[in-house]
């Protein structure tokens, strides 16, 4: 079945922030004096769970694990404001798919960070719609992101296809039973991708895909 709608995961697809996300969350909890590195934080990543919900951070006190995680908040955005999250050449190529294929962002970000993103970026100006995570109840990997974007759409799982880069993100693809390809991305390499439909380099190998590999 030809694919008509193209569902972007957001945070390491369309713009490297991923690891400043990573960078904000070991520089709150490093202040409670709870040290993580990268392969704990990509290990729990994966199955889409978060440091702040472990016994260590919890036994601290609900009231401090809410002041640094509002920190964190604060980190990231300033690692947003400051730091190079631009992919390169994903405008070109969301210009192009834009003449043939209808699209959306389907993304964990908060509203505010992802206005912050996108406040000098034209992205959005290619999508249909964007929901982020005010926009449903449940994370991924729960299916509930896709689903919605589905029924937003109004269109059948076949002619769909996600593109993420995490295996929270596949996860929540394959249990909304929508194809999905997985865009390599050097943060997430460890992460398990078996379950992917398809896999590229690069964002920009995407048409080619289409093109080629499922018409």
């Amino acid at each position: 079945m030809p694919k008509k709608f193209l569902l972007f995961d957001h945070d390491g697809v369309l713009v490297d922030t991923e690891y400043w996300y990573f960078k904000a969350n070991q520089q709150a909890l490093s202040e409670l004096e709870i040290e993580i590195d990268q392969t704990q934080y990509l290990e729990l990543m994966r199955t889409g769970r978060s440091f702040w919900d472990l016994e260590t951070v919890t036994s601290i006190g609900q009231a401090a694990v809410v002041d640094k995680r509002v920190d964190r908040d604060h980190y990231y955005q300033s690692y947003l404001k400051n730091e190079d999250i631009e992919i390169p050449n994903v405008l070109e190529t969301l210009k192009a798919l834009s003449q043939r294929y209808r699209m959306a962002i389907v993304t964990t970000s908060k509203p505010q960070d992802f206005a912050l993103i996108h406040q000098d970026q034209s992205i959005v100006d290619f999508m249909d719609f964007v929901l982020t995570r005010e926009d449903y109840d449940l994370a991924k990997p729960h299916p509930e992101p896709y689903l919605a974007a589905q029924d937003r759409f109004g269109c059948r799982k076949d002619e769909a296809l996600i593109i993420e880069d995490s295996e929270r993100g596949l996860r929540s693809a394959v249990a909304a039973d929508i194809d999905c390809a997985i865009v390599k991305n050097h943060f997430t390499q460890t992460h398990d991708f078996s379950a992917a439909a398809y896999r590229i380099d690069r964002l920009t190998d995407l048409p080619k895909l289409l093109a080629d590999a499922i018409v």
